[in-house]
């Protein structure tokens, strides 16, 4: 499936190493102002090729609006978007177009479909990703309309974690460090990894603010679970935690309940969901991702024929793919708590009387 969401819904379209990405987004309510500059400079903190802790492809990862929107308005119809793709080297890939590169998808996307794109990994590669973060950036306007704001930055590195959350400050680092005091030996982390040829795994926090009581749609369509999958879906991701997460399987409920105040919820361990739904804390998601498949030391590994071979990649690639992975997360958390906002506006009839004047 190329496509994610129920009322907020968007598609998006294209490979690695082909003219264009893109997305077509369908739902967006009529009336919403879109600020192309804040679009573009969502996409320009994801864009590679910014600093030597990501991939050197020089990509302008430049935007154009082609439909849905009139006079900076969106009207109502599917809003397409388009980025040329700019700096593609197929040509590093021509020698190993038979050959399964290990971690990647080539093995199973050659199983599935008996064909694959090999330049850069085609549909799989992460180069899709962008075409999320502009779907994603109007998802971020229109819950700017209702005061929800989401921010995400580095929690951990090869091990090194974050001992205190900064998100101002994770907006100016290199690699999106939530906590300056250990951004140092992160990135020498990161260095030493390139420097030996080989990359290092990490993971991300992403944090909603501001976001109503109510939203999420249970059983079948829990915001928790949406979440999960949402994250899940973005190359590279291993795991996903919500709140305490995988901690909370180590308390007792005495521990892991949020006690409820009349200033509200004097923990919160749930991350910000009960039920499946949204009780009006920040919704805290953890995302670990792990280390960038493409490395350049020789490995082991068999060709479209059966036969083993030792291959040896070239190309450009991120020696840390979950730093430019947190505006992805950002971008996926954008689009399901638009997509919960939508559907919530008819899970009761008072709603629907106001939304006609009945």
């Amino acid at each position: 499936m190329n496509s994610f969401g129920q009322r907020f819904r968007f598609t998006t379209f294209g490979e690695s190493h082909g003219k264009a990405i893109g997305c077509v987004l369908d739902g967006v309510p009529a009336g919403l102002k879109i600020d192309e500059e804040f679009i573009q400079s969502e996409l320009d903190r994801r864009r590679p090729g910014q600093n030597k802790f990501a991939t050197q492809r020089k990509e302008s990862d430049r935007v154009e609006i082609l439909s849905g929107v009139f006079e900076k308005v969106t009207t109502g119809s599917p809003i397409a978007m388009v980025i040329f793709n700019k700096d593609q080297k197929s040509k590093d890939y021509s020698a190993i177009k038979d050959i399964f590169r290990p971690g990647h998808a080539d093995y199973t996307y050659q199983h599935k479909y008996g064909i694959r794109d090999y330049r850069g990994g085609g549909r799989s590669s992460a180069r899709e990703t962008a075409a999320r973060v502009a779907a994603g950036a109007v998802a971020k306007l229109l819950l700017k309309e209702f005061g929800i704001e989401i921010e995400a930055g580095v929690v951990e590195v090869a091990g090194i974690e974050a001992k205190q959350w900064d998100f101002a400050y994770a907006r100016s680092s290199e690699i999106f460090a939530l906590d300056p005091d250990v951004e140092a030996p992160q990135k020498e982390a990161i260095l030493a990894a390139k420097e030996a040829h080989d990359s290092v795994g990490g993971a991300v926090l992403v944090r909603a603010r501001g976001v109503p009581a109510g939203l999420g749609e249970p059983i079948y369509y829990k915001l928790d679970a949406v979440l999960a999958e949402a994250m899940m879906s973005i190359n590279a991701a291993k795991a996903v935690e919500i709140g305490a997460g995988v901690a909370s399987a180590r308390m007792r409920g005495s521990q892991n309940n949020d006690p409820i105040t009349k200033k509200g919820f004097a923990s919160n361990n749930a991350g910000g969901i009960l039920g499946g739904i949204s009780n009006g804390e920040d919704i805290l998601v953890k995302v670990y991702f792990k280390p960038t498949p493409s490395i350049f030391q020789p490995q082991r590994s068999i060709d479209i024929h059966g036969n083993e071979v030792e291959l040896s990649l070239k190309g450009r690639h991120d020696p840390f793919v979950a730093a430019r992975g947190s505006v992805v997360a950002e971008a996926m958390m954008a689009l399901v708590l638009a997509d919960m906002l939508l559907l919530g506006t008819t899970a009761r009839l008072d709603r629907l009387k106001r939304a006609y004047g009945a």
